[in-house]
């Protein structure tokens, strides 16, 4: 995994996009992104080429936008960690959904492989003590 490393917080945030577009159209395309993004479709392009040249996307100009093996792999280790820091945010810290979902993808990308393995492990003891007291429903 040590293309995930040089990646841009941006460059991940692409990849998770494309992942995203690619469960609900089966491909992407740089208008599909640049909407889903909310950026200009211009800066999508850039974006795309540094992707392809990374080898994790497959890309040509005017077409469609797919995942490399070794891409797809990256993104949906970013999109576990969105999942599960989201979810402890809003489920556990009681966090509006919205603002966890921003924190979520804020950290999802800060946080290194080992401290992330140490930290599902603890929310997994919080989720499996008889006497956590964590109640959706409560403050």
């Amino acid at each position: 995994m040590a293309k995930k490393n040089q990646l841009s917080e941006s460059l991940e945030d692409y990849l998770e996009t494309i992942l995203e577009l690619q469960k609900t159209k089966t491909v992407a395309r740089s208008k599909d992104i640049a909407e889903k993004m909310d950026i200009k479709r211009g800066s999508v392009t850039g974006m795309l080429k540094k992707l392809a040249g990374k080898e994790l996307i497959n890309y040509e100009p005017y077409g469609y936008v797919t995942l490399t093996p070794e891409g797809k792999k990256i993104a949906l280790e970013i999109e576990r960690r969105h999942i599960f820091l989201k979810d402890f945010f809003y489920r556990v810290l009681k966090v509006d959904e919205k603002t966890a979902d921003r924190t979520a993808c804020q950290m999802e990308h800060a946080m290194n492989q080992q401290t992330f393995n140490k930290f599902k492990k603890f929310i997994n003891k919080i989720d499996t003590c008889p006497h956590n007291d964590i109640n959706p429903n409560s403050d």
